[in-house]
């Protein structure tokens, strides 16, 4: 099996800052992309940004430029630096890894449990 576990939430006011880390463990051949998603009460998960294992990143465009994605491939770790923090951001963040459990199969979505982040005005 494979864990995603994450930490780092919390409560914040605007316009401040916090950073998620999620680390992945267990038995797997290769990590591809990992990211994060959040959940918002009422709203559909959406994405917030995904990074490759070469480097690459993806950003939601509402949190360009305030939030930065970052990949440890030694250590299997994603973290969420997000600066510039506004009420809208506040959600149950998950962490995502696009996981190859053995070489001859095809990848598959794996999430951690949700760290809630919350803004305050």
């Amino acid at each position: 099996q494979v864990q995603l576990v994450e930490s780092g939430g919390g409560l914040v006011q605007a316009g401040g800052s916090l950073r998620l880390s999620c680390a992945a463990s267990g038995s797997y051949y290769s990590i591809n992309a990992m990211g994060w998603y959040r959940q918002a009460p009422g709203k559909q998960r959406e994405l917030v940004a995904t990074i490759t294992s070469g480097g690459s990143t993806n950003y939601a465009d509402s949190v360009k430029g305030r939030f930065t994605i970052s990949r440890d491939n030694a250590k299997n770790t994603v973290d969420l630096q997000m600066n510039s923090l506004k009420p809208e951001d506040t959600a149950v963040y998950y962490c995502n890894a696009v996981v190859i459990r053995r070489y001859y199969q095809s990848p598959r979505d794996y999430w951690g449990q949700g760290t809630q982040v919350t803004v305050t005005v």
